[in-house]
C-alpha cells in the first residue's frame, strides 16, 4: 500500500547551512579551471533536428511487457509480505560523508562552473569495485517533492564482475545528514519462484509515482517501490537458496521487477541509455537519449514517451492497445559524446563527457533555435561541467538539478546552470 503525503515543509536553516558549505565548493571547484580552460572550446552543434518521419520514430518505441500478477502474488507469499520506501529508509545503516570531509580528489570531479552547493561523498570500502551510475529523486515521485514524510533521494550502482546492480535508498529528512541502506535490483523467474540479479549497468534512472524506471541492455526494467522484499539469508548467493530462505548478495532488501520494455525497432532501434523525468509537459513525460561515441559517424537521438494518466498506469508509460510506447517527439542532435540527458520546458541539456579522464566535461543546453554551453575560466573553456557525471535529474520542487560523478552525489540550482549558460 502507498503512504503518500503533500506536506510541504521547509528546511530553510539547513538550505541555508549547506548553501554556505556550497560557498567553500565553489573554491575547490575555482582551482580546477586552471585545467579546464586548457581544453580546446568544443564546436557548437547548433539548433536540434526534428524527427517527423515515421520510419525515424518507430525505431524508438518500445514493448511493455508487465509480470503476471500471479508470479508477483507467489514471490511474495513465499518471501513475506513486501515492504515499502519508509521501511528501507527505517533500517538505514550507512552514511554519506559531508563535503567537508570529501578528499581534494573527489572534490575536483566537481563541476567548476557552476559551482555545486552540495556534496557529499560515498566510502571507499562500500563502493569499491562498483559503479556509479544514475540519480532520481522523490522530487521525481511526487510533485511536492516528498514520498509520503520522506525526502527521498535514490542512487544506482553496477558491478560488472558479478553482474549486480543495487540502488542506494538514501534518507534526506535531514540535508546535514544523509543516511542510506542499499536494495539490490532483482527480475522474477520461473513463474515467481525465484529471482535472478539484474545484470546490467544502470545509467538511466527515474522514479515516478510509485514505480522505478531504469535502464538495462534489454531496454527498460519496471520495479514497484511498494513492492521491497526482505532476504532471509546472509549469503553471496542471488535469490532462493538450498534448505530454504532468500538471498541478495548480502543485502537485507531486494526489488523484485515487476515488467519491463523491449526494443520494438529492429535493427534500427535506438537503446534508452539515459533517462529523466520532465514534469514541465502535459502529461509529465519520460525523456531519453542514447549513447553515440564522439568519434562516430552520426548524430544522437533525443525522444520523449508520455507517461500514464490513469490509476490503473500509475508509474507506467503510455502504450496503445498494442502494448507499445509510442514516441511523442524526437530530435537528433550534432552534439555526440553525449550522456545524461534532461527536459524542462523547451529546453534540453545535455551532458558531454571529457575526451580525457580527469578533466571536466561539457554540459550543453540545446533547442529549436540554437545551442549553448556553461562557461568557465579566462578563456572561455567549455569543459565546466563534472568529470564523470552519468545522470541529471531536476527536483522541481526545490529547483535543484542532482547528479553524480564517481563517489560524489552532488546538486546546485538549475538556475545556476541557465546563468552559466548566459
Amino acid at each position: 500500500m502507498k503512504h503518500r503525503g503533500r506536506h510541504r515543509r521547509r528546511r530553510q536553516g539547513k538550505a541555508l547551512r549547506a548553501f554556505l558549505a556550497g560557498t567553500a565548493l565553489a573554491l575547490t571547484a575555482a582551482a580546477t579551471m586552471i585545467s579546464a580552460s586548457q581544453a580546446t572550446v568544443a564546436s557548437d552543434p547548433g539548433a536540434l533536428r526534428p524527427l517527423a518521419s515515421a520510419a525515424e520514430t518507430d525505431a524508438l518505441e518500445l514493448r511493455e511487457h508487465l509480470q503476471p500478477q500471479r508470479d508477483l502474488d507467489r514471490l511474495a507469499d513465499a518471501m513475506g509480505e513486501p515492504a515499502g520506501v519508509s521501511d528501507v529508509l527505517a533500517s538505514a545503516d550507512r552514511t554519506l560523508r559531508s563535503a567537508a570531509d570529501c578528499s581534494a580528489a573527489e572534490r575536483r570531479a566537481l563541476p567548476a562552473e557552476p559551482a555545486a552547493t552540495r556534496a557529499y561523498c560515498w566510502d571507499a570500502a562500500d563502493t569499491r569495485s562498483w559503479r556509479a551510475g544514475a540519480v532520481t529523486t522523490s522530487g521525481d515521485a511526487d510533485d511536492d517533492g516528498l514520498w509520503g514524510a520522506n525526502r527521498v533521494i535514490l542512487s544506482a550502482w553496477s558491478q560488472g564482475s558479478h553482474d549486480l546492480a543495487r540502488v542506494a535508498f538514501i534518507d534526506a529528512g535531514d540535508m546535514d545528514r544523509l543516511t542510506y541502506s542499499w536494495v539490490l535490483l532483482t527480475v522474477p523467474v520461473d513463474g515467481g519462484r525465484d529471482y535472478r540479479a539484474l545484470d546490467s549497468q544502470v545509467s538511466g534512472m527515474v522514479w515516478y509515482q510509485d514505480k522505478l524506471l531504469v535502464t538495462a541492455a534489454e531496454g527498460l526494467y519496471v520495479y514497484d517501490m511498494d513492492r521491497v522484499q526482505r532476504t532471509t539469508v546472509d549469503s553471496p548467493a542471488v535469490g532462493r537458496v538450498a534448505g530454504g530462505g532468500w538471498a541478495g548478495h548480502g543485502y537485507r532488501w531486494v526489488l523484485p521487477a515487476v515488467g519491463s520494455y523491449t526494443l520494438a525497432g529492429g535493427e534500427a532501434a535506438a537503446h534508452p541509455d539515459y533517462i529523466s523525468l520532465d514534469r514541465s509537459t502535459s502529461p509529465d513525460s519520460l525523456v531519453a537519449s542514447e549513447w553515440v561515441s564522439a568519434d562516430a559517424d552520426r548524430a544522437v537521438r533525443l525522444w520523449r514517451y508520455d507517461l500514464g494518466t490513469t490509476s490503473d498506469r500509475a508509474g507506467l508509460l503510455a502504450t496503445d492497445p498494442a502494448g507499445y510506447a509510442r514516441v511523442n517527439e524526437a530530435y537528433e542532435t550534432k552534439t555526440a559524446g553525449v550522456g545524461p540527458v534532461l527536459s524542462y520546458r523547451s529546453d534540453w541539456y545535455l551532458g558531454r563527457s571529457p575526451d580525457t579522464d580527469g578533466d571536466h566535461g561539457t554540459l550543453w543546453r540545446q533547442n529549436a533555435t540554437g545551442a549553448a554551453a556553461t562557461q568557465c575560466g579566462t578563456d572561455e573553456s567549455h569543459q565546466c561541467w563534472s568529470t564523470a557525471s552519468e545522470s541529471l535529474s531536476y527536483w522541481e520542487s526545490t529547483g535543484e538539478l542532482w547528479s553524480q560523478s564517481g563517489r560524489v552525489l552532488f546538486a546546485l540550482p538549475l538556475a545556476s546552470v541557465n546563468r552559466a549558460l548566459g
